[in-house]
C-alpha cells in the first residue's frame, strides 16, 4: 500500500532494500491503470498523481541503486545483486511508460474522445464510484466486505480528502466521501455502485459451523 498527500517521502532513506523493493511494485502495480483512468475521466488531478508516483519511482530507483552499490563487495554480490536492479529497472519502465500515456492529456487538455472510446470498449473498465453516507460499507475493512470476490471489481486506488492511497490493504477500511478507483466489469461496476450508493445493502452470509 502506498500513501501519498501529507509526510509522503520524509522517510525514504530509512527504508530497507526489501521495503524499496515493494514500495516499487506497489507503484507499478497502479500507475498504469492510474494513468488509463486520467484519460478515461479526462481528470488533471489524477494525472498529476501518475507524475508524482512517476517522480517516487525514479526516487526509489536512485536509492535501491546506492544500496546495491553499498552492499556489493565483490564480483560474485554484484551478480547476485543484479537481478534485484533488472526488477527495479523493469517497474520503472512501467512507470515511464504511465507517465507518457497521461502526457496525452497535456497534448488535448480537452480530452480525446477517441481514446476513451477505445477504453470504455475494454473487457475490464476503470470507474470511479463514492461512498455514499447510505453506504454499510462505511467503518468496513476490504477484507471484512471481500469486495473483489462479491463483486469482480478491484479497489485500485483511494482518495480520502486530499490523500491518495495507491494499492490499498485489505485492512484499509473504508470511509464516508471515500473516492474509489475500481476496475472490473460492467455488471460488476454496476452491481458494486448499488452497494456504495447505499441502494443496496452488503449481504451478510452465515458463517460456516
Amino acid at each position: 500500500m502506498v500513501y501519498y498527500g501529507e509526510e509522503d517521502e520524509e522517510e525514504k532513506e530509512n527504508l530497507t532494500v526489501r521495503e524499496l523493493l515493494t514500495e516499487i511494485k506497489d507503484i507499478s502495480e497502479v500507475i498504469v491503470d492510474l494513468a488509463y483512468a486520467a484519460l478515461l475521466f479526462d481528470s488533471q488531478e489524477i494525472g498529476a498523481e501518475v507524475h508524482h508516483l512517476c517522480s517516487r519511482m525514479d526516487t526509489l530507483n536512485h536509492e535501491i541503486k546506492i544500496r546495491m552499490m553499498i552492499a556489493s563487495r565483490t564480483a560474485q554480490d554484484a551478480i547476485q545483486l543484479s537481478g534485484l536492479l533488472q526488477v527495479a529497472e523493469g517497474a520503472a519502465a512501467i512507470s515511464a511508460a504511465a507517465g507518457d500515456i497521461v502526457e496525452l492529456l497535456e497534448l488535448n487538455p480537452k480530452g480525446n474522445p477517441i481514446v476513451s472510446l477505445v477504453l470504455k470498449e475494454a473487457e475490464e473498465k476503470i470507474r470511479l464510484l463514492t461512498l455514499s453516507d447510505r453506504s454499510d460499507m462505511r467503518g468496513k475493512s476490504l477484507e471484512d466486505l471481500s469486495v473483489e470476490t462479491e463483486t469482480g471489481m478491484r479497489v485500485i486506488a483511494i482518495k480520502r480528502g486530499i490523500r491518495w492511497i495507491y494499492d490499498p490493504e485489505e485492512t484499509e477500511r473504508l470511509k464516508e466521501c471515500d473516492l474509489l478507483v475500481v476496475r472490473g466489469t460492467e455488471d460488476g461496476y454496476e452491481r458494486l455502485r448499488c452497494f456504495t450508493s447505499g441502494v443496496n445493502k452488503w449481504p451478510v452470509y452465515p458463517e460456516e459451523e
